[in-house]
């Protein structure tokens, strides 16, 4: 009888390796599951436009506080016109120049970034279901759609209140333009 108990313990940890082994297949194949699903989601889905947005957004603020600045200061129409085309004549080269620096830089990071926490907060499960929504033909097709009707939104906004949001938007900047050259005189 005492033979057999090593015999027995050597089968009950045998066992227990095994399907210790077992588990670690099954976790590694969940795993590798999860990260192509989670891959999947990173070419449908692109966190990387806000960084879009956000280098070029310095650009459109030049421009508009260019614009204010030559309305402020008084500067006949044709120079302003032309300032305003130079100016975007270096508005675009910054745009040319660091939006593929950083839309490489963002790409190159979403996976390593992005991906853990796909993985950290949703489920296989879940992250099919993120999946299915972002491939649904449904949302394809909305998506097709979206300008189009953010624009018909835009057009009718426009004519409705464009011409008051133009006033307000002029009394806005007259206001600003006055107190910066009191300001200015001051000194």
């Amino acid at each position: 009888m005492q033979a057999l108990r090593p015999t027995l313990a050597l089968v009950l940890l045998s066992a227990a390796l095994g399907l210790s082994s077992v588990a670690h297949a099954q976790d590694a194949a969940h795993d590798a599951e999860k990260q192509k699903l989670i891959d999947r989601i990173l070419v449908l889905f692109h966190p990387e436009n806000d960084v879009l947005m956000a280098v070029q957004r310095p650009g459109t603020e030049t421009m508009q506080k260019s614009a204010i600045a030559l309305q402020t200061a008084h500067v006949p129409k044709e120079r302003i016109d032309k300032t305003m085309k130079d100016i975007a004549t270096d508005v675009q080269k910054y745009i040319d120049t660091a939006t593929p620096v950083a839309v490489a830089s963002a790409k190159k990071n979403v996976g390593p970034t992005v991906g853990p926490m796909f993985a950290q907060n949703f489920t296989v499960d879940e992250l099919r279901q993120i999946l299915a929504m972002l491939e649904s033909p449904v949302k394809v097709k909305f998506d097709k759609l979206l300008p189009q009707m953010e624009q018909a939104v835009g057009q009718k906004v426009q004519a409705e209140v464009g011409p008051q949001i133009n006033r307000d938007i002029q009394v806005m900047n007259e206001s600003a333009g006055t107190k910066l050259r009191v300001a200015a005189t001051l000194n």
